[in-house]
């Protein structure tokens, strides 16, 4: 999308309306949209501020271009100070309003380099939001608590919105005009395929979701041993593969016996940064020597994120308790400190991106035929609606990516 030129100047109006508070903090709020202004090397953000005033920030390469309704100058407060969160509690106020906050998020992405302080809390926001993070760790019992927080929400509320197979991480798209069905089946394959496994042998697969992988795989002859923590998900993937697999309600971390291959989707970003290692252990323990693990991760970009895992995010806040994303390079030097071999590596967050769309747009059309569960309310429907397009956002920006990789378990001479 190209960007129009810059018309954004150090000397924009002051802010107007919002009272005498937001008089008295207008060089602040001046000083704030100039350093958005200056971080934003590509794509454009042309904003409606309160009073009627308007200004265009960026536009200097071509990128992503937004479009934001400034309605409350307090929207940039709780950017300042709550970074994500605060700009998510923003918009459920109503202080800032989009045609397409995709885009808004997108731009934010790819300029990341300069804008990420923007998006970071500060101060004794930081502090209080740490505290809390730090009481949702995953240790086993925080991580049954924060497994059923997201995916015990019900299979009648996912079965909704996601394909028809339940398969909840990105697809990969191989042809053009896939389904998303057909493109998760294509993920899956490729997964499999990672494993090198033949009919008879047995995968453990490390969170299983509601067993779509389990199903290929037993259709293709293997043998499957699903872990999971959600009861839902567990009840729902027993009923799918009533034979040739078996699932048990099992952390990662007293996974016994030894497998052919692992498989693993999408489940360590929710293992958190302490438990890494214990992660690895547990792949390279249920490994036979030789034996492949096949992972697919979501990562943080490496040179930006160790001021994402000292902060806490919208996601972290009121998504994904407990959870983070991976760093790659820190991922890869665990795994081969244990024998394991990282090869074969894909990214594909383009693939993400449209599986979040089509996840949103299948959602919008649930949620306006009247179709979720009453318990669901405006709230919860207006948390999700905005995950998905802050997910949506961030592969397109390419702040976060999505990989396949293999890791082999090295034989010991």
């Amino acid at each position: 999308m190209h960007a129009p030129l810059s018309q954004s100047t150090s000397n924009a109006p002051a802010p107007q309306g919002g009272g005498w508070l937001s008089r008295a903090l207008a060089p602040f709020f001046r000083r704030q949209l100039d350093r958005i202004d200056a971080g934003i090397a590509r794509g454009s953000l042309s904003l409606s501020l309160p009073g009627g005033a308007a200004r265009l920030l960026g536009g200097r390469e071509e990128g992503p271009a937004a479009t934001v309704d400034l309605r409350s100058w307090r929207a940039l407060l709780r950017l300042a100070m709550g970074g994500s969160i605060g700009w998510y509690r923003a918009w459920t106020l109503g202080e800032w309003a989009s045609p397409d906050p995709v885009a808004l998020f997108a731009l934010f992405g790819c300029n990341r380099a300069e804008l990420a302080r923007q998006a970071r809390a500060t101060g004794p926001s930081l502090r209080i939001k740490r505290l809390i993070h730090a009481m949702r760790r995953n240790d086993r019992h925080g991580s049954r608590r924060n497994i059923h927080f997201h995916y015990d929400l019900g299979n009648d509320f996912y079965r909704l919105w996601l394909d028809p197979g339940m398969t909840y991480s990105s697809a990969l798209f191989t042809a053009p005009g896939q389904s998303l069905g057909e493109a998760q089946q294509a993920k899956l394959a490729a997964i499999l395929a990672r494993t090198a496994t033949r009919p008879g042998e047995e995968i453990l697969e490390i969170g299983c979701g509601w067993g779509s992988f389990a199903e290929l795989a037993v259709r293709e002859g293997r043998r499957v041993h699903g872990i999971t923590l959600s009861t839902e998900q567990k009840a729902w993937a027993e009923a799918r593969v009533p034979h040739g697999a078996r699932f048990t309600l099992t952390d990662y971390r007293d996974v016994g016996g030894s497998y052919d291959a692992v498989a693993s989707i999408e489940m360590a970003e929710a293992v958190g940064r302490e438990y890494w290692p214990a992660y690895l252990d547990a792949i390279a323990g249920a490994l036979k020597p030789g034996g492949r693990a096949a992972l697919q991760i979501i990562t943080f970009d490496d040179a930006f994120f160790e001021d994402y895992a000292a902060n806490v995010d919208f996601i972290q806040a009121y998504v994904f308790p407990g959870g983070m994303l991976l760093s790659e390079a820190r991922l890869r030097a665990l795994a081969e400190a244990r024998s394991l071999s990282w090869r074969d590596r894909t990214s594909f967050g383009a693939d993400y991106a449209e599986t979040l769309r089509r996840w949103r747009e299948t959602f919008d059309a649930v949620v306006e035929a009247g179709e979720l569960p009453k318990k669901f309310d405006n709230r919860f429907i207006d948390l999700w609606r905005y995950y998905l397009m802050y997910c949506e956002g961030g592969f397109r920006g390419g702040g976060i990516d999505v990989v396949q990789l293999t890791l082999v378990k090295e034989e010991r001479i």
